[in-house]
């Protein structure tokens, strides 16, 4: 499994915003969109500080830089990114 991992600088008082705005892109079946299918999201937020971490879960590595490269195309629902890196996920326990 292979994580893209995004960072986002937000307003604290615009992140109850971004979290609807990412609820309904999943909602409206962004994780079904070419490139990115089966793909895994997880949001984190911290409300005082307004930084959220998103979390998208690969199969393989080929299909994660497929998927960066779909939202790196999309417009941002999350706030202004400072940054994207990319990871193995050697251990987990999602199904």
């Amino acid at each position: 499994m292979y994580a893209r991992v995004a960072t986002f600088d937000n307003d604290p008082a615009k992140v109850e915003g971004a979290i609807a705005r990412i609820r309904e892109n999943i909602d409206a079946g962004m994780p079904d969109m070419p490139g990115l299918e089966g793909t895994k999201f997880l949001m984190l937020a911290d409300r005082e500080s307004g930084k959220m971490i998103g979390i998208a879960l690969f199969e393989s590595e080929e299909a994660m830089m497929a998927g960066d490269a779909v939202m790196n195309a999309g417009p941002g629902a999350a706030g202004s990114r400072s940054g994207v890196e990319f990871f193995e996920v050697p251990v987990h326990t999602l199904g």
